[in-house]
């Protein structure tokens, strides 16, 4: 049991680290971004719109000759943890204000399809219904083909309605009939034999 604490705290300390060194590195900001710090909030606005990511009291950010630096005082593993993170959403902020994000998803299943009416995306997935899903703000639907395109500026939010659509069919394990995700690889079941000459013991 000790040697298993011993190791516990071994990789906490290294995934602190990690994480620590993550968050040291300094993020270049694009000539058509700014990123500016407002209250507690880091505001970042580009051409494709405006995010915000909050800070915590624990981090200090400072951005100077389009470059955005986040330091962290404290050697608590929560606090290194959050650095990490923050610096990774604040460049998934820039990315998405630039660049967009998007995700795509697959339809298999005969009869299965996607139409985008107005911007809802409306399914037909071997239901008696069809199912409409209404997308937050700053989420689009595209649907080409068998494949439909989550695109937004939140990284988040779209990997959110991409796993929204994803559940109303999930692929199911005999033959992947359903919904899943661009490159996903389904793990299928061996369908049960059938049974060959009738029930055991019959006559």
């Amino acid at each position: 049991m000790q040697r298993k604490k011993v190791q516990a705290e071994n990789y906490c300390v290294q995934s602190g680290n990690h994480m620590s060194r993550i968050g040291n590195t300094p993020i270049t900001i694009p000539k058509d971004v700014t990123v500016t710090k407002n209250g507690s909030l880091i505001v970042v606005k580009g051409p494709k719109g405006e995010l915000t990511q909050h800070v915590s009291p624990q981090l200090t950010v400072t951005v100077e000759n389009n470059v955005c630096t986040i330091a962290c005082p404290s050697h608590d593993r929560k606090a290194r943890a959050v650095h990490g993170a923050l610096r990774a959403n604040i460049n998934n902020s820039i990315i998405g204000v630039t660049q967009g994000w998007t995700r795509t998803l697959k339809l298999s299943g005969v009869g299965y399809r996607a139409v985008v009416n107005g911007v809802n995306l409306v399914l037909t997935v071997g239901f008696s219904h069809s199912v409409t899903i209404t997308p937050p703000s700053g989420i689009t639907f595209v649907v080409k083909e068998d494949a439909i395109v989550v695109s937004g500026i939140d990284k988040q939010i779209v990997g959110q309605v991409a796993a929204d659509v994803r559940e109303v069919k999930k692929p199911e394990p005999y033959k992947g009939k359903g919904i899943k995700y661009e490159g996903e690889r389904i793990r299928k079941k061996a369908g049960k034999a059938k049974a060959v000459g009738g029930a055991p013991g019959s006559a």
